[in-house]
């Protein structure tokens, strides 16, 4: 394991089998733990879509709302949308969308939390991508040129690989 938690060796990818081939990993012999992960997504817009946004004048209706219960509904829907991905009994999962004027935009958190033998990093993933995707949805018909950024793993907890929070940038 290098570093970052990442294989340095590709011949030991638990999701090829000995032919090369993808394989849905085996997580029967695993104990189930608590488990959980933190994913944020910043989207960026011009300061005009965000002033509408945040009056509530987009077109389409409640913006962040509507953000907010597709990243929800992604995150459950996960192994559904990924390949080789559990379907995992999820007990939690928390989206937020934040005002960032600076930026100007948003930035979406997701948390989830599982007891299961694998982890919740993809779940977390899948809600904030979806939640900026149908953001960006509810608010085209103000700016096309909306830019989803930084998808990123914030931390994780739990597991045989122990917890993991990458460095500030």
């Amino acid at each position: 394991m290098t570093q970052d938690n990442t294989l340095s060796n590709p011949t030991n990818l638990t999701h090829l089998d000995n032919q090369g081939q993808a394989q849905m990993v085996d997580v029967s012999g695993k104990i189930p733990t608590i488990r959980q992960a933190v994913a944020a997504a910043r989207v960026r817009m011009s300061p005009e879509t965000f002033a509408a946004i945040q009056a509530g004048n987009a077109p389409k209706g409640d913006v962040l709302a509507t953000a907010k219960l597709a990243g929800i509904m992604a995150a459950k829907q996960t192994a559904v949308l990924i390949p080789l991905c559990h379907p995992l009994p999820l007990q939690k999962i928390t989206v937020e969308v934040i005002p960032d004027s600076q930026l100007p935009g948003y930035e979406i958190h997701a948390t989830v939390k599982t007891k299961a033998e694998t982890g919740v990093e993809m779940e977390a993933l899948t809600a904030v991508s979806v939640a900026a995707l149908t953001l960006y949805d509810m608010a085209k018909a103000l700016e096309k040129s909306i830019q989803i950024e930084s998808i990123r793993l914030i931390s994780k907890t739990g597991g045989k690989s122990g917890d993991y929070c990458p460095p500030e940038p």
